[in-house]
């Protein structure tokens, strides 16, 4: 039986989600949803890792929402904000945004609450940094690539669902001077919103410096397939073994 409560850790409102029989966690997964989602959105997902999976049943998971809140209604949330009639604009023209340059201002408040997350995680559950997978969706994915390059230890693995090299000149720094990471990363070649090209020119710096990571390219858009989570499932078995 899985217990999902909320809970406020760190400066964050979250989902978690634990084996009411584990008494000692041996992992626990943090995953941060996309821009525009609702707080619970990737609970499903993770949800389903967990009973599809007996292995990951002393594995925590920990699902955190974003500060900004976009809509109350619908719960839309988002870590920083973006111009999305530009966005959309763009799409309709056929051309291609440069996030590779882009450093949003919110990014470096940003990653130091979601690595305070990580740290309250660490002596709550009782937890070394290479017991920690991070990891999300589109923004998600983007702030938890930034987290994991930036923590000053190693942490277990990184999830990114579809996500995108940004802020380059600091990534780049940082990619080769971090401890080399496991990384599940996955993508669709018709993603209209992060074209694959992003996902690509993050991969190939990250093998360039020696990071382990495992690609997953779909035919599909935007979107977390079920082969993706499957790869996750993985590297997140890999942590506890």
């Amino acid at each position: 039986m899985i217990s999902q409560t909320k809970e406020t850790i760190g400066e964050f409102e979250c989902v978690v989600l634990k084996s009411e029989r584990c008494d000692q966690p041996k992992a626990a997964v943090i995953l941060c949803h996309g821009f525009g989602a609702p707080g619970t959105d990737l609970v499903a997902i993770g949800m389903h890792m967990h009973q599809q999976n007996p292995k990951l049943k002393d594995v925590v998971f920990v699902f955190p929402a974003a500060p900004i809140q976009m809509d109350p209604l619908f719960d839309a949330r988002a870590w920083w904000m973006i111009d999305i009639e530009k966005i959309q604009q763009m799409m309709m023209q056929g051309e291609t945004r440069e996030l590779a340059k882009e450093s949003p201002e919110l990014l470096p408040t940003r990653r130091n609450e979601l690595s305070g997350l990580i740290d309250l995680c660490r002596v709550d559950f009782k937890l070394a940094p290479n017991q920690i997978v991070i990891g999300g969706f589109s923004q998600g994915a983007m702030l938890t690539t930034d987290v994991a390059i930036h923590y000053s230890e190693p942490l277990g693995g990184l999830i990114i669902w579809s996500g995108a090299l940004i802020n380059e000149t600091i990534w780049l720094e940082r990619i080769q001077n971090q401890h080399p990471l496991k990384i599940v990363q996955s993508h669709g070649r018709l993603d209209p919103i992060l074209p694959m090209a992003g996902a690509e020119a993050l991969r190939d710096r990250l093998v360039r410096h020696s990071h382990d990571v495992r690609f997953c390219e779909f035919q599909g858009q935007h979107a977390i397939p079920m082969e993706a989570t499957d790869l996750a499932i993985q590297l997140i078995e890999e942590t506890i073994e």
